[in-house]
C-alpha cells in the first residue's frame, strides 16, 4: 500500500510512475487526496467539538454553586456529543473508502526498471550456462513423461480436471527429491525453514497484494474467509502481521515448501501442456524481512541465492529485469530467472525474485524498531521462487533427456534418489 503522505507530497510524480504500468490510476489518486482532505477536516472539526466540550463542561460547577440555570449549558452539550458522533462515524467511514482506494493501487516501479508495455521490454541481464545441443528430436517433456510413465495427466483430469497431474514413481520421486535438495540448500545459505499452513484468511490475501486485485485467480473455501495459498509468500510474510519486530534481527530470512493453487484466470490456451502453468504446482519459496536500508543489496543476494540451485542443476538460465508493464502488482523492482525450455526453444520463467519495499509492510503493518527509543518504521519485504519445483522437473526431463529416451539424473540429486543416475520407463 503506499504511503498517503508521500502520494499528497508527489502525486503528480505518482501519477506518473503509475502510468508506467500501462494503467489510468488518475481518478483513484485524486479520489485519495480528496479523501484524505476530508478525513484532516473532520479531525480538526471533531478536534475543535471536543475542546469546547471541555471549556464548557468546566462552566456547569461554577453555574451550580452560583446558582444560575444550566439548562442551556446542558443542551449544548447534548448537540456537541451528537455533533461528535456524527463526525466519529463520518471519519470512520471516509477512512475505510480510503483504505479502500488505496488498496486498488499498486506499487510504485523504481526508476531503474526499463519502460514498457509488457515482457517485450524486458531487458536481459546475464546469462549462465550453455543450453543442450541434442543429436536426435528432442522430446517435450510432457510426452517424455508419458512414455516413461512417472506422469499421469488423464487419470487427473478424471479425478480433478484439466492442469492437474499424477505424479507416480519416480516421477513424484524425483519431485520429491528436487523439494529436499532446495530446502536443503537454502538452510545452508542462512534461511529457517518454515512448513505453512496452505490456507490463509482474507487479511493474509490482502496483506501480500492478492486481494483484492487478483479474487478471481484464487481459490477460495466455501463457506469460510479462508483462501488456499497461491505461493508460500502469504502465510510466511504474514508470520509476523501487526508486530514490531527487533531491527537487530533484521534480516530474517525463511524459506518455505508449499504448494500452490492458482485459479490462472484468463490463460486458457497458453502453456496448458505439461508442467509448466498448473491450478496445483508444488514451490518453495524465499521470504525475507529487511530494514530499508539494506532493501535492494536483500534482493541481490536472494536472487542469487535462488540462481545457485540453477548453477548445481547444471541448467542454462538468464537473469531479466522485468519491466514497469511486467512487474507484478506489489513489487517495486523484480528479477526473473529463466529456464532453457527445450520444446520452447527459449528461455521461460522459473523463479521470480522481488523487492516489495514498504508496500506490505504497509497493508500487513509489519514494523521494527532498533531499540526501545527508535521510532517503530515499516520493513521492507522481498520474496522469490527458490524454486518453482514442476517447472524444475520439466527442465531436467527436458534438458538431460537421452536418445534412449531416459533422462539423466544432475549429480545433486541423486543422494536424494538413493544413488539414481537415469530415469527409466517405469512398470
Amino acid at each position: 500500500m503506499l504511503d498517503v503522505k508521500f502520494i499528497k507530497e508527489k502525486p503528480d510524480y505518482v501519477k506518473e510512475r503509475l502510468k508506467t504500468r500501462n494503467g489510468d490510476y488518475d481518478a483513484a489518486v485524486d479520489r485519495v487526496l480528496a479523501l484524505d482532505e476530508k478525513r484532516r477536516a473532520l479531525i480538526a472539526d471533531t478536534e475543535a467539538k471536543k475542546a469546547r466540550q471541555n471549556a464548557v463542561s468546566k462552566q456547569i460547577p461554577q453555574f451550580k454553586k452560583e446558582g444560575k440555570d444550566t439548562s442551556a449549558i446542558f443542551a449544548e452539550m447534548k448537540t456537541l456529543s451528537d455533533e461528535v458522533k456524527t463526525d466519529d462515524e463520518e471519519r470512520a467511514r471516509v477512512e475505510e473508502e480510503l483504505r479502500a482506494v488505496l488498496l486498488t493501487l499498486p506499487n510504485l516501479p523504481l526508476e531503474r526498471l526499463p519502460i514498457g508495455p509488457d515482457d517485450s521490454a524486458n531487458v536481459e541481464i546475464s546469462r549462465h550456462g550453455a543450453p543442450p545441443e541434442f543429436s536426435f528430436e528432442a522430446k517435450p517433456h510432457w510426452d517424455l513423461a508419458r512414455e516413461l510413465n512417472i506422469l499421469d495427466p488423464d487419470r487427473a483430469a478424471k479425478v480433478t480436471g484439466a492442469r492437474f497431474h499424477f505424479y507416480r514413481g519416480l516421477g513424484a520421486r524425483l519431485e520429491r527429491a528436487i523439494v529436499n535438495f532446495f530446502l536443503d540448500l537454502h538452510a545452508k545459505q542462512g534461511y529457517t525453514e518454515i512448513f505453512p499452513p496452505f490456507m490463509a484468511n482474507r487479511a493474509s490475501m490482502t496483506g501480500t497484494g492478492q486481494l483484492p486485485k487478483f479474487e478471481d485467480q484464487a481459490f477460495k473455501v466455501e463457506g469460510t474467509d479462508y483462501f488456499l495459498i497461491p505461493t508460500a509468500e502469504v502465510p510466511v510474510t504474514n508470520m509476523h502481521r501487526s508486530e514490531i519486530l527487533s531491527g537487530a534481527d533484521l534480516p530474517l530470512k525463511y524459506c518455505a515448501y508449499s504448494a500452490c493453487f492458482r485459479a490462472e484466470a484468463g490463460s486458457a490456451g497458453r502453456d496448458t501442456r505439461g508442467l509448466i502453468r498448473q491450478h496445483q504446482f508444488n514451490k518453495v519459496e524465499l521470504v525475507k524481512f529487511t530494514d530499508p536500508e539494506h532493501s535492494l543489496e536483500e534482493l541481490e543476494t536472494l536472487t542469487n541465492d535462488a540462481a545457485e540451485a540453477m548453477d548445481l542443476l547444471g541448467l542454462a538460465y538468464r537473469k531479466v529485469l522485468l519491466s514497469t508493464g511486467d512487474v507484478g502488482f506489489s513489487s517495486a523492482i523484480t528479477y526473473d530467472l529463466e529456464v532453457w525450455m527445450p520444446s520452447y526453444n527459449r528461455y521461460v520463467e522459473i523463479s521470480s525474485c522481488s523487492d516489495f519495499l514498504d508496500f506490505q509492510a504497509r497493508r500487513a503493518d509489519i514494523r521494527f524498531k532498533n531499540d526501545a527509543a527508535d521510532k517503530a518504521r515499516f520493513v521492507h519485504t522481498l520474496n522469490g521462487s527458490g524454486l518453482a519445483a514442476g517447472r524444475t522437473t520439466a527442465a531436467i526431463l527436458e534438458n538431460f533427456q537421452t536418445e534412449r529416451g531416459t533422462v539423466i539424473v544432475p549429480e545433486v540429486l541423486r543422494p536424494y534418489l538413493g544413488g539414481l543416475a537415469e530415469i527409466e520407463k517405469q512398470d
